[in-house]
């Protein structure tokens, strides 16, 4: 800045000294603050593209790098999918209900049941295994009777996100026959209001079906290791 023609001495200089750092205050900067990060997903994921950021509160004393901070990615699905390293579901963090499968054997007991585990937490877990079942006298978990198990299918862990569900399928030997019925092997049909269903390390969970209650025969069931997939 070059001195105006007229204009001398020190108080001068003092003046315009104070003008060219008032004026080297007010010139723009490199940009803005720095957008607060959009949060983190359940599962902790933070999506590496977007093609959209949604800004969130400025962050104090920070300054702009040039490029815009990377968005939140959406939440997972809600379907749970297999593998992973989360902590085995606690029995708390499970809703449990049952229902009559669509596909069971022909008869006029239960047949079979689908049982879906949903994970009430807030946080991603891991169910895994085959289960073991007990018909539960009166309704009464303490008055359970154990049933022999039949596993099939192999097993593997399943990872079911906050609200996402996972399910295992019972086969009962079928009852046969009207009013009463009867069991092919000459036992007599047992039927039980609820099911105790426990699922390895992850506690167990007392059942009804939605319409009617656990008619079968033998006190054997076959079972499906748990299922990211619902079974019919």
């Amino acid at each position: 800045m070059r001195y105006v023609n007229g204009m001398r001495g020190s108080a001068v200089a003092v003046v315009m000294a104070s003008a060219a750092l008032a004026v080297a205050g007010c010139q723009p900067g490199g940009g803005g603050a720095d957008t607060a990060d959009g949060g983190v997903t359940p599962s902790g994921a933070v999506s590496s593209t977007a093609s959209s950021s949604t800004p969130g509160a400025p962050k104090p004393g920070s300054s702009a790098s040039g490029s815009s901070a990377p968005a939140a990615s959406a939440p997972p699905s809600s379907a749970p999918a297999p593998g992973g390293s989360a902590a085995t579901c606690s029995a708390g963090s499970l809703k449990a209900t049952a229902r009559q499968a669509a596909v069971r054997p022909a008869g006029t007991g239960t047949g079979a049941a689908v049982v879906e585990f949903t994970n009430v937490s807030g946080r991603t877990c891991v169910l895994k295994g085959h289960p073991t079942v007990a018909g539960a006298g009166n309704g009464s978990p303490e008055m359970n009777v154990p049933l022999t198990v039949k596993p099939t299918g192999a097993a593997a862990p399943v990872k079911v996100v906050p609200g996402g569900k996972a399910w295992v399928k019972l086969t009962f030997v079928q009852v046969q026959g009207e009013a009463d019925g009867y069991c092919v092997s000459g036992s007599a049909p047992v039927v039980y209001p609820t099911m105790v269903v426990r699922l390895p390390g992850s506690g167990a969970h007392q059942v009804a079906l939605d319409d009617g209650q656990f008619a079968e025969c033998d006190d054997t069931v076959t079972v499906t290791a748990v299922s990211a997939v619902r079974p019919s």
